[in-house]
């Protein structure tokens, strides 16, 4: 099959169709060369959508034409209670350069309220049971002078341990409870700006989890929940988000909330590494030029100096859209955006899937991917990047590259570290995990006080990115850890290991037939497959 052939099946869907292909694989810190067997598939992201040309004027735009509900400004009164909820640093990936949109949405609110005469406005992270974002997060991501004027009074992390701090809102009709900030729900307005990175976000998971308690989130956060959700990135299709909207109805009919949602495009690098998305078949010499000296550059560091370095990359996101007003139709165009951006048609499940996995992820930005968020990222966010079907057949072969370092920060994953090291020789079984332990974690006064005085996750956290897990442990038959550093790693979570791709690959076609079909997901991966 030619080139030209390739791209009129989809231009981000490309077949291996002789006998030295290499491509790039994302693997931790590296970035490797490997060979794929003719006839692999892989899928890259689609290419960016055109940002809006002024970011500025499009916020501005949403909060004077909001959607079933009144303009923003027409909303204000002196003397009024305001709370700002933010989205914290687990999104975008990496973090943008800034003026982060978040900065830039603050700063036409806040010009905003003070012009009506409203000065009791407190901003507050909604993280929800992530790690506090630290000082220098916090003032990255709002700008100085926002940041000088507004912490640590009244700019800080929500605390979902402070007792004075929550507040029960009610229950759902299936009995669910709902504890949210106090400030948040005794604010005459509510304010919620989201950062919208991925489908599964935004909308009335916005206040109801980014505000709650651990309790709340346990009614939600659980195997069960998971296994039924058929792909978190389909709204339409996931159990989670229907519990989460059920509670968020709740919000909407006890709270005054205005939703303001942004969405970017697909752009993750600028002009010095934007080839690291492209398919290497359309490479120029200049991009080969690139590649190589990164990879010699790359070679000579030390691994702490390698992560230091990916830690300091960011990302050039554009803004593609912006809506506010009511929940439900503001969240509904953001994700019709959105999967403009995300969707790519793809024709055909397969029998072994490839997932590099870049040593990035939500829960360990400025810091390591330890080996459950190795786990979440494999098995919970690239294995549910599908709409209708998953992407690999039901008992087929995952394999992930990463060197699976047995590794954890001890500031920010505490928890996790007796999880690993103490539960999984027990059980791998997370309903066991769950009615066993979980609430043990989630009370230990030692994992509360690294939560709330430090910049620990909280002592369930490591459940739950467990349980983020279920649905792809479920669905595969075999996952083989390929580039493992080491033996120990795999074994824990119950995964064959292989020394590299070529090898891991010869292990799933002795599983799946030597006719197996193979897909990989190039990385940074941010797409939806359309299951045809």
């Amino acid at each position: 099959m030619s080139l030209q052939l390739r791209r009129k099946v989809h231009e981000s869907i490309v077949y291996i169709d002789r006998d030295s292909a290499p491509r790039i694989v994302a693997s931790g810190t590296d970035f490797l060369l490997e060979d794929l067997p003719i006839g692999t598939r892989v899928i890259y992201p689609n290419p960016p959508l055109k940002g809006l040309p002024n970011r500025e004027a499009a916020i501005r735009y949403a909060l004077n034409h909001p959607h079933d509900s009144d303009p923003l400004f027409a909303q204000l009164q002196p003397g009024m209670k305001v709370t700002i909820a933010v989205d914290d640093i687990s999104m975008p990936l990496p973090p943008m350069q800034t003026p982060d949109i978040r900065q830039t949405a603050l700063e036409i609110l806040l010009d905003m309220l003070a012009g009506h005469g409203v000065d009791d406005v407190h901003i507050i992270i909604a993280i929800s049971l992530h790690r506090r974002m630290t000082t220098a997060e916090m003032k990255r991501m709002v700008g100085t002078k926002i940041f000088n004027e507004f912490y640590p009074n009244r700019y800080y992390n929500h605390d979902a341990e402070d007792p004075e701090g929550l507040i029960e809102i009610g229950k759902s009709r299936h009995n669910e409870p709902l504890r949210i900030n106090r400030r948040a729900a005794e604010s005459d307005l509510l304010i919620y700006l989201n950062f919208n990175f991925v489908p599964m976000n935004g909308g009335h998971k916005s206040v109801a989890v980014g505000l709650c308690d651990y309790e709340s989130l346990r009614a939600h956060h659980e195997p069960q929940t998971k296994r039924d959700s058929d792909s978190y990135m389909d709204p339409a299709a996931s159990e989670l988000n229907r519990k989460i909207t059920r509670l968020g109805k709740l919000v909407d009919e006890r709270l005054n909330v205005f939703h303001i949602e942004t969405t970017v495009n697909s752009r993750m690098f600028g002009p010095e590494l934007n080839f690291l998305t492209k398919n290497e078949d359309d490479f120029s010499s200049f991009d080969r030029m690139k590649f190589e000296a990164m990879r010699f550059g790359n070679s000579r560091l030390p691994r702490a100096a390698k992560r230091f370095a990916y830690n300091q990359l960011t990302s050039h996101y554009e803004l593609i859209a912006c809506h506010a007003g009511r929940t439900e139709p503001v969240h509904k165009r953001i994700i019709e955006k959105s999967m403009q951006q995300y969707v790519i048609p793809v024709e055909g499940q397969c029998d072994i899937l490839i997932c590099p996995i870049p040593e990035l992820s939500p829960y360990n930005v400025n810091s390591s991917l330890n080996p459950l968020l190795v786990q979440v990222m494999a098995l919970g966010y690239h294995f549910n990047m599908y709409r209708g079907k998953p992407l690999i057949k039901k008992g087929g072969v995952l394999i992930l590259h990463h060197p699976c370092f047995d590794e954890f920060d001890h500031n920010f994953h505490p928890s996790y570290i007796e999880f690993f090291n103490r539960l999984l020789p027990e059980t791998r079984d997370a309903f066991v995990l769950r009615d066993k332990y979980e609430r043990e974690f989630a009370n230990n006064p030692s994992y509360v006080e690294m939560y709330r005085r430090g910049n620990a996750y909280h002592g369930s956290h490591p459940f739950f990115m467990w349980y983020w897990g279920e649905n792809g442990r479920q669905h595969v038959g075999h996952v083989i850890a390929a580039g493992a550093e080491n033996a120990h790693v795999p074994a824990m979570l119950d995964w064959e290991r292989a020394d590299n791709l070529t090898e891991a690959i010869a292990m799933a076609k002795s599983h799946m037939g030597r006719s197996a079909q193979i897909t990989m997901l190039h990385q940074p991966m941010i797409g939806i497959c359309d299951m045809q």
